[in-house]
């Protein structure tokens, strides 16, 4: 008798971008496709670890109401390794979602983090599920890296923004792949006008200010920009996306490159910054019609 394929997907790293994955494994849901094997980076990993447990429409429902004043309540500031520790939204994490073993979740489920003493690839995949998502997703400069069996984690991101590999040697015999930074460089550049009038809570530049003021007066460097610097200059946000976003796709290219999904989906998501987590519902559907451009794709690899 024919064995069934193994279907696995590997979920890429992105920030709040990452909320497109909801939408692609929702829209998978509806066409009868369920991976039995979760593999996530970074933000990929936070959501994985959630549909892993069976809980992606609690997860989805939360977003979906999520507002900016609900991201700044989750983040805990700090002056070490990184702007948030991450200990406010871990748990969090713990209390609404995953707090459990590897062995407990429903569904293969493993994430990827980068070891910063020696640069090496780390595939998480035993413990403490909570503890291996913290690692996963200490994008540098931003969240505080994770000390785990005597090593200090970062974001995975920097070595394996789309875990292809991770999902295959978990023994997934089809890989569908979930890109979110296709389309993301240059975005914060295009997607730029100045207007003076707008309200900036929700642009790079606001959640900048209201980072470096969650310091307090004494520690914060200056919010305003200097006069002498010309219009247009970015803001610190933006060159931090910017940057990630170039790296990101670099690698992501040259590690799809070398090692292929069967499907690769990649919603259009260049619209969405860095924290632009409050945008959820945007994601969401962005994710669910990548889906449905590629459904041909997966269902040729499915054999259906």
């Amino acid at each position: 008798m024919k064995r069934t394929p193994r279907i696995g997907i590997a979920l890429g790293s992105g920030s709040a971008r990452g909320w497109a994955h909801i939408g692609v494994l929702r829209a998978l849901a509806r066409e009868g496709i369920e991976p039995q094997i979760i593999a996530g980076c970074s933000i990929g990993a936070f959501v994985g670890a959630v549909a892993a447990a069976g809980d992606l429409e609690k997860l989805g429902s939360w977003v979906e109401t999520l507002g900016w004043q609900d991201v700044v309540g989750l983040m805990d500031m700090g002056l070490r390794g990184g702007l948030i520790k991450g200990d406010r939204l871990i748990t969090f994490f713990e209390r609404n979602f995953v707090d459990r073993d590897f062995i407990s979740l429903s569904h293969s489920f493993g994430c990827v983090a980068t070891d910063l003493q020696s640069g090496h690839e780390v595939w998480l995949r035993e413990g403490s599920v909570s503890a291996a998502v913290r690692a996963s997703i200490a994008l540098p400069g931003l969240l505080t890296p994770s000390w785990q069996d005597g090593r200090l984690l970062v974001d995975g991101g920097l070595v394996n923004p789309v875990p292809v590999s991770l999902a295959r040697a978990m023994g997934a015999d089809i890989v569908i792949a979930v890109d979110l930074n296709s389309d993301v460089v240059g975005a914060a550049w295009r997607n730029h006008r100045p207007e003076p009038e707008r309200n900036t809570e929700t642009t790079a530049n606001g959640w900048s200010k209201r980072l470096l003021s969650r310091f307090g007066r004494n520690n914060a460097p200056p919010t305003d920009e200097p006069e002498e610097e010309p219009e247009g200059t970015p803001s610190m946000l933006t060159v931090m996306q910017s940057s990630i976003s170039i790296m990101s796709v670099r690698i992501a290219r040259s590690r799809l490159a070398g090692e292929p999904a069967d499907v690769l989906i990649s919603p259009r998501l260049a619209q969405l910054g860095l924290m632009d987590y409050h945008r959820g519902c945007e994601a969401i559907a962005e994710g669910e019609a990548a889906v449905e451009l590629a459904l041909p794709s997966i269902r040729r690899a499915l054999g259906r």
